[in-house]
């Protein structure tokens, strides 16, 4: 048999079902049908990119909390501890 688009990986997948208000599921179809892949694969993309990006503020939350116990300078310390406050509590 000759496959003529790339083959993914060969990694296990799991079905989940999910339910999407129907705002964001016409927003998905619609995207789906401009990148013309399946309403899946955008989902599946959407769902990777939010968890890379959690995964970028919790490194970058642990950072700054390391920069905070290694600082000498009380000025650095101040804008690290508003930093850390407005990650904390969004203000």
């Amino acid at each position: 048999m000759v496959y003529t688009t790339v083959m993914g990986t060969s990694r296990n997948s799991v079905r989940r079902s999910i339910s999407l208000p129907s705002p964001l599921a016409k927003r998905v179809a619609a995207l789906a049908r401009k990148r013309s892949v399946s309403a899946n694969r955008v989902l599946v993309d959407l769902v990777q990119t939010g968890v890379e990006s959690q995964e970028r503020e919790k490194a970058h939350f642990f950072g700054l909390a390391d920069r905070l116990v290694s600082s000498k300078d009380p000025a650095e310390q101040r804008r690290v501890k508003a930093e850390l406050a407005r990650l904390t509590f969004g203000e």
